[in-house]
């Protein structure tokens, strides 16, 4: 095992101090502006870049800031104090492409991609299909060999990809043989620039909530791409490789449930101690406080959960298992403290004047993406099985 040190303690606690009053101070004031264009202004699309929020995870030496995997998961959290769309926007750049790219990429990818990723460029993850998403042996895509050249020509499409209108460049997965053993391997990775002709990219899905945050098709039509395209230079693994940045993934939405669960509990704190019946706050009512109580125990459970996932994460241990559970109770448990915040909020908790409402909403994808609550749970159950009969303990 090989312990991952991040970014000196120090220099980090500084910018985790001000990324805390960059998030109160200007992007949660901008909130309303950007839900009701649906959209990140631009000059604080610009001032996170600037701040180097693209390339928090990205070795220093290549332009990024090199978090490891506990100051990443902090980071995200108190991103996700304010709302989604400021965090999805440069997730799957610091998250899943990222790991991606540290995992299973050349030399050569990642001395061409870290530095523009760092940089601001915008990426998107292309997994999930039309008919397929966790399920491999459904997808359509094919990435075929380029029979004028050394490479590849994909078609096909993908489904509910973040940032696919605002990416620069895609992590696409493909299949490059109809079957292959063992099982996966004939799905592989490839990195593709946006503008490649033959890539084009559907209308912005409507969604339920996160607005500013968007998600769209990605369609392939005969795309080429050169051979150095290929993640790692070697067909067969981009399964792999798309399944271990997923626990990066899962970190990251288990992080973000965890700091929007605590800025739905906050709104409901204040809320209950200024709304007063019967002559008194209603912060004074018992069964008030019990949902208060509940909520800030379950966001304590999933806080010690990121620090324990994290910090083994760091240690170089695998944590598919855990970083699962962790998604799965974050996003189950940010569900039940925004439920109860607008309880707590009372009719004024189902208008749209309200912010309780917005969380209700916002919250409701993250039991979803990244793997849903049942997938992860047959995951779970599937990796304590087979170290059971292998006589691991984890």
């Amino acid at each position: 095992m090989t312990m991952n040190p991040g970014m000196d303690p120090e220099i980090f606690e500084q910018f985790h101090d001000q990324l805390e009053r960059y998030v109160r101070e200007r992007l949660i004031p901008a909130e309303r502006e950007m839900i009701e264009n649906d959209r990140i202004p631009d000059d604080i699309l610009a001032e996170m870049k600037d701040m180097g929020l693209f390339g928090l995870s990205i070795p220093e030496d290549h332009g990024g800031a090199g978090l490891n995997t506990a100051q990443y998961a902090r980071t995200v959290k108190t991103m996700s104090y304010a709302a989604p769309a400021y965090r999805s926007i440069f997730s799957i750049n610091i998250g899943m492409f990222n790991s991606a790219l540290k995992n299973g990429g050349t030399k050569a990818q990642q001395e061409e991609w870290w530095p523009q990723l760092a940089e601001g460029k915008i990426a998107c993850f292309g997994l999930t299909e039309p008919g397929s998403g966790s399920d491999s042996a459904a997808m359509q895509t094919t990435a075929r060999p380029d029979p004028d050249g050394n490479g590849w020509i994909l078609n096909g499409s993908k489904r509910y990809i973040t940032n696919a209108p605002h990416a620069d460049v895609a992590l696409i997965m493909a299949r490059t043989e109809r079957d292959a053993l063992p099982k996966n391997a004939h799905v592989s990775a490839f990195i593709v620039p946006m503008d490649t002709p033959g890539m084009s990219v559907g209308s912005p899905d409507k969604k339920m909530g996160q607005a500013g945050s968007h998600i769209a098709d990605i369609m392939m039509d005969d795309v080429h791409v050169p051979g150095d395209a290929l993640l790692g230079g070697e067909t067969g693994q981009g399964f792999r490789f798309a399944m271990m940045s997923l626990d990066n993934g899962r970190i990251s939405v288990g992080a973000a449930s965890t700091g929007y669960a605590r800025r739905a509990l906050d709104s409901a704190l204040k809320y209950a101690t200024e709304r007063k019946a019967f002559g008194e706050p209603i912060a004074n009512f018992q069964l008030i406080q019990q949902m208060l109580a509940e909520s800030e125990t379950e966001i304590y459970a999933a806080e010690c959960m990121m620090s324990d996932v994290t910090a083994r994460a760091d240690r170089g241990e695998n944590v598919i298992r855990k970083a699962a559970a962790f998604k799965v109770f974050a996003s189950e448990m940010c569900g039940r403290v925004v439920d109860r915040v607008v309880q707590i909020y009372g009719g004024a908790g189902y208008l749209a004047e309200y912010d309780a409402e917005r969380f209700f909403r916002d919250a409701r994808i993250y039991r979803i993406y990244e793997g849903t609550t049942q997938i992860l749970q047959l995951q779970i159950a599937k990796h304590m099985l087979r170290d059971f009969a292998a006589g691991i303990e984890r």
